[in-house]
């Protein structure tokens, strides 16, 4: 059985690069980023992935254009998460809309799975059918039967697949064609909360940029107060006229200045304050 590929051809138990760079520098970042991999759901939609690409290879034509929609929109649902935590690390807006789009691509997945059973006339089972409970039940009854309180994040995928192989691996497409509706839905719920917390994080705390900015004033504030360290020529940047942001040092392009420094303000467009050298 061929498995789909994963983390871009890099083994599991390998670092990756970034993480390494950061721990040999002595430096930490600003945000955290990564850590997708022990997210509920990347792992969920991990399991998605794998199981609607052997459901395709067993049960649809391959040269049907239907394989390939599915195949992507099932990978788009898993990669978008791992791209969009990589992203938190320098911008929220980015990450916010790659997991939107990981959201929406298992949207389309969910239809396409719906589809197949209506177009066979194959029965889809109620939300609230002892059969749907079943699926949605595992993470629960898994945490009822531990006596070590771990949860299904700490497993293996192998593991994880093994809980819900008994539908992932029926020889009956109908079943697993459920069995995955109902992963689907409980990985669009996941992400409706994750999209949800990064969206009140990023109210609560502001933008990369900001907390650059924020970030960069503190460390100027500790160097004005330590004699020790040496002066920053940036303590020496002057603020703007109109709004009090640092001012940029520019060259005029065009005009009877042109060739001619001058400081013009960092947030232009929105404020055109400028200073002369």
């Amino acid at each position: 059985m061929r498995m789909p590929e994963e983390n871009g051809g890099r083994p599991a138990d390998q670092p990756d690069r970034t993480d390494h760079l950061w721990r040999h520098t002595g430096r930490k970042k600003l945000r955290p980023s990564g850590g997708y991999r022990k997210t509920a759901s990347f792992q969920t939609s991990t399991i998605i992935y794998d199981a609607a690409w052997w459901f395709c290879e067993k049960f649809l034509d391959p040269r049907s254009r239907t394989v390939d929609q599915m195949v992507q929109a099932a990978r788009s649902g898993r990669q978008n998460i791992a791209e969009g935590s990589r992203a938190s690390a320098t911008s929220s807006q980015t990450e916010l809309r790659l997991l939107n789009v990981a959201r929406a691509s298992l949207e389309e997945l969910l239809l396409d799975f719906e589809d197949f059973l209506r177009h066979r006339r194959l029965p889809q089972w109620a939300p609230d059918g002892p059969e749907a409970r079943a699926v949605r039940e595992v993470p629960r009854k898994f945490r009822n039967d531990r006596s070590d309180r771990s949860d299904l994040t700490d497993l293996t995928d192998q593991q994880r697949w093994a809980l819900y192989a008994a539908w992932l691996e029926h020889a009956d497409p109908a079943v697993r064609a459920n069995a995955l509706i109902c992963l689907i839905n409980q990985a669009n719920f996941l992400l409706d909360q994750q999209i949800a917390a990064v969206e009140a994080q990023f109210v609560e705390g502001g933008g990369y940029s900001e907390q650059l900015a924020a970030a960069r004033l503190a460390e100027r504030d500790r160097r004005k107060r330590d004699p020790s360290d040496p002066t920053d020529p940036a303590d020496h940047i002057p603020s703007c006229p109109q709004c009090g942001k640092p001012l940029v040092l520019r060259t005029a392009k065009t005009g009877k200045n042109a060739g001619r420094q001058f400081w013009g303000c960092s947030g232009y467009p929105k404020c055109r304050g400028t200073l002369q050298p």
